[in-house]
């Protein structure tokens, strides 16, 4: 994320294309960070009250599937955080370049880190996290037919 962060920065600094968010509505961006902080706010805390852990490199040794609060309505309340902090410093830094880092961001997470993520959790809770993925969306949302 911080990657792609400084990225955004350069690109607007350097390579700044049409500016998309006027001077006065740029401060519109640190609320948008600052909101983003909450869903891993609250991640980090129902984590830590399962007493599993909530790091995304070895999420096989979960030892809970936390399903509850933020969790019942994004799979990933981390990444959606870390996706809206990139946007709202796109919406900072207010030219149209800095707003591809979230675009190639959320995929690139989904690839290299979400994916695998889920691949562990299927392995260690089974049919459990199965049917919450059936009810739950990867970014935001109840799905309805569950």
């Amino acid at each position: 994320m911080l990657i792609f962060a400084v990225s955004m920065w350069a690109l607007n600094r350097y390579y700044p294309l049409l500016a998309v968010i006027p001077e006065t509505w740029r401060g519109c961006g640190r609320f948008v960070a600052l909101v983003a902080a909450i869903t891993p706010a609250a991640a980090f805390y129902q984590f830590h009250r399962a007493h599993t852990t909530f790091n995304p490199l070895s999420p096989e040794t979960a030892s809970a599937l936390v399903t509850s609060g933020v969790f019942a309505w994004t799979r990933n309340p981390m990444y959606l955080g870390l996706s809206l902090l990139l946007l709202g410093w796109a919406i900072k830094l207010g030219t149209l370049s800095p707003f591809a880092g979230p675009l190639l961001f959320l995929p690139l997470i989904q690839y290299v880190q979400i994916r695998p993520e889920e691949q562990a959790l299927q392995r260690r809770f089974g049919g459990d996290y199965e049917r919450y993925c059936q009810g739950v969306n990867r970014w935001w949302g109840r799905n309805r037919r569950a």
